[in-house]
């Protein structure tokens, strides 16, 4: 059967930087930082003492209190995303089949905060005393569950959970949903709210996080030879894709065509990636494929980049591996340098940017990238500190993740 034509329709987003998309994207483009010092615990005995924590968040401006007990906060921040998403959508819903609409929703590691919550309960007051709502709270599909509540949507609902490729796996499963013609509109994205002991506790045991505690904003240097590890970061970024004919039939703001999607696994670590970047290699080639189109087709790309030694130079091993002579015409660009790593959450974001740079012809820039590795290649174009006007009629957007997992999804004008 002939596939559907699936476009993006809504956007929505809550992140360090911004809880709007139109001001996460200008931000973005200035090269402003959303990394800080951490305030929500006390980090004193921990090596790590900053993130990309969301300041000032209320979930009660989007649900009622009631509602919102009943949920962690990576569900939270995903159900505040997928208000403003459906908003920007302009669907009327109750003019809609609930069971066309569904809800999928990724995350790396889901209800972190609620299970340290209820485990001090346990410790401290006895079993009687863990809440009723931990589970509830705690599983990884309880963002996509709650927004499927929020607006009574009864098509297919679930969680995507693959590490740091949670969003982009997410936003494909739900792309493919809405091209085989089992759904006419899917709510899709990530939520990660990780920013707690456990979590930079237990990343920075595996070393992983940059130590950079003298100048947090300036700690997340993807591709820079200074690196000393990503940043952790907490947010959502929620996205509302539609099929074409359902769009069009109802005159509906258009961003942009979602064209390709393509997923690997590198069968080789559990956390480190294949040197070579072979497995995203194929992913991106797989993407292109789907998408029909060429290498050279290809304006801009929105990298994973995450500031860490052997990711920031798989990658870039990788799309040279792909892209031939054209990789050093293609800039290629991190937003972690100004959000950090929202793990589950970040390719969702990340797609945001990159419709965004489609949208307003302007690539957001790589922040921090003082000294570019030599052996991230040196001819390659990761548009250092300043954003850059270009015309971008097709995007690629990258998320790798711990399992070694890899995905690859390309959006492009319509």
């Amino acid at each position: 059967m002939d596939r559907r034509r699936v476009v993006i329709t809504g956007l929505g987003c809550i992140t360090a930087l911004s809880e709007s998309v139109e001001e996460l994207f200008v931000a973005l483009c200035e090269g402003k930082s959303g990394v800080s010092t951490i305030e929500s615990f006390d980090t004193a005995q921990f090596p790590v003492h900053f993130g990309g924590e969301i300041k000032n968040f209320d979930v009660t401006r989007y649900i009622d209190r009631r509602e919102a007990k009943r949920m962690d906060r990576f569900s939270e921040l995903a159900v505040a995303a997928a208000i403003q998403a459906v908003k920007d959508s302009g669907l009327d819903l109750s003019r809609e089949n609930p069971y066309r609409i569904g809800a999928i929703v990724g995350t790396g590691i889901g209800g972190i905060k609620e299970i340290e919550d209820q485990h001090v309960r346990l410790l401290e007051k006895g079993p009687g005393k863990v809440s009723p709502f931990c589970v509830p709270r705690l599983m990884a599909n309880a963002a996509s569950g709650n927004i499927a509540i929020q607006f009574g949507l009864r098509g297919p609902s679930f969680s995507v959970s693959s590490a740091c490729a949670s969003g982009n796996h997410t936003i494909g499963e739900a792309f493919w949903n809405i091209a085989s013609g089992r759904s006419d509109v899917v709510v899709t994205g990530g939520s990660e709210a990780a920013l707690t002991p456990i979590g930079v506790g237990s990343f920075s045991a595996a070393r992983s996080l940059s130590t950079r505690n003298d100048n947090p904003a300036a700690a997340s240097r993807p591709f820079d030879r200074d690196r000393d590890g990503f940043v952790l970061a907490e947010g959502a970024g929620i996205l509302v894709l539609e099929d074409y004919e359902h769009a069009r039939q109802r005159g509906a703001r258009v961003y942009a065509e979602l064209l390709g999607y393509a997923a690997t696994d590198d069968g080789h670590h559990i956390t480190a990636p294949l040197p070579d970047g072979e497995g995203a290699a194929m992913a991106m080639k797989l993407a292109l494929e789907d998408a029909k189109l060429n290498p050279e087709d290809v304006h801009y790309i929105n990298a994973h980049g995450t500031s860490t030694e052997l990711n920031d130079i798989a990658e870039s091993t990788a799309i040279k591996t792909v892209f031939g002579a054209q990789a050093y015409k293609i800039p290629v660009s991190s937003t972690k340098g100004c959000l950090g790593h929202m793990l589950g959450a970040t390719a969702a974001v990340e797609l945001i940017a990159a419709i965004k740079a489609i949208n307003k012809s302007l690539i957001p820039p790589t922040i921090n990238l003082d000294n570019q590795d030599e052996r991230c290649d040196l001819k390659m174009d990761y548009v250092p500190w300043k954003a850059r006007e270009a015309r971008v009629d097709t995007a690629m957007s990258n998320s790798f993740g711990f399992g070694g997992h890899n995905a690859c999804l390309i959006v492009g004008r319509v």
